[in-house]
């Protein structure tokens, strides 16, 4: 009778596959491979390797808000717009020609177009600065960045302060003799005001849209137009301007916030912008030159 012969069994040393000299009892838990402290990614069971959390990383989805934009924490444009502001106001302090130089003028609008947005950076006093970061702070960074995402919402504040240039230049009209003083066409217009409340009307349009209450935010709209009426030297027209670009960009977004008409979005806010350039044209266009003298 014969009994079967017992061979032995080649064993093979586990080892880590991107460190080959290195032996690994521990194994993926995704793909089963050895794999090394050094190579080692804490995962909810056990460890993954490397590669593997890479290419989990690459398929994953970014998590993104009800709009579309992608959920962030941090305020990251707010930071940035608050920073460059007060960069912007003491350049303007230590170099008093530069408001002179960014300050939105309907009269130079034509040939120096930077101004329609430059404007929207550099501020008159200290109190001006203060109250226009402050309302920032509080409806931009703290809420509508986090609801829109951190593109939505740049595009909202810079469009909302090209909105508001726009506007003021729409209703102002060149002096009729001798360059009469206090007419807006030559009179320069400063501030973050018109893209703040373009912020504001952004505000309204999103929360009617998700169901929300905007009380608080009628009755600050309300009393900054108040304000802008009584207060010498306020570009009411400019918060105007902001206020309803603000609150069609975000109708834009609002409308197309389904997935199937998400791909619309961005050329609507581009639509938006367009119609705000055309209007700046055709007002210069209608409008008799001016010629500064002096």
């Amino acid at each position: 009778m014969s009994e079967p012969t017992a061979y032995p069994q080649q064993q093979t040393t586990p080892v880590c596959p991107r460190h080959p000299e290195r032996v690994s009892y521990v194994r993926c838990q995704r793909c089963g491979r050895p794999v090394c402290p050094e190579c080692q990614r804490p995962a909810a069971v056990g460890v993954q390797c490397v590669d593997c959390v890479r290419e989990q990383a690459r398929t994953m989805r970014s998590a993104t808000t009800v709009f579309g934009g992608r959920v962030s924490d941090t305020p990251r444009v707010s930071y940035g717009i608050i920073a460059l502001c007060v960069l912007v106001y003491l350049l303007q302090t230590a170099r008093p020609g530069l408001t002179r130089d960014i300050a939105f003028v309907p009269v130079l609008g034509q040939h120096e177009p930077w101004r329609f947005l430059t404007a929207a950076f550099a501020h008159a006093t200290v109190t001006h600065i203060l109250f226009n970061m402050l309302a920032l702070w509080m409806v931009g960074a703290q809420y509508l960045e986090r609801l829109l995402g951190g593109a939505r919402y740049a595009a909202v504040y810079l469009v909302s302060a090209l909105g508001g240039s726009v506007v003021y230049l729409l209703m102002a009209s060149p002096p009729t003799a001798d360059f009469a003083t206090g007419s807006a066409w030559l009179t320069p217009t400063v501030g973050a005001s018109g893209a703040v409340f373009g912020l504001f009307g952004a505000l309204l349009v999103l929360n009617r849209h998700l169901g929300r209450s905007s009380a608080g935010m009628y009755a600050t709209i309300g009393i900054n137009a108040v304000i802008g009426f009584i207060v010498p030297g306020i570009a009411w027209q400019a918060h105007l301007g902001g206020l309803l670009t603000g609150a069609a960009v975000a109708a834009v977004v609002a409308w197309t916030t389904p997935p199937a008409r998400r791909r619309l979005q961005w050329p609507g806010i581009g639509l938006v912008l367009v119609i705000l350039v055309l209007a700046a044209v055709v007002k210069y266009a209608l409008t008799p030159s001016v010629v500064l003298v002096g």
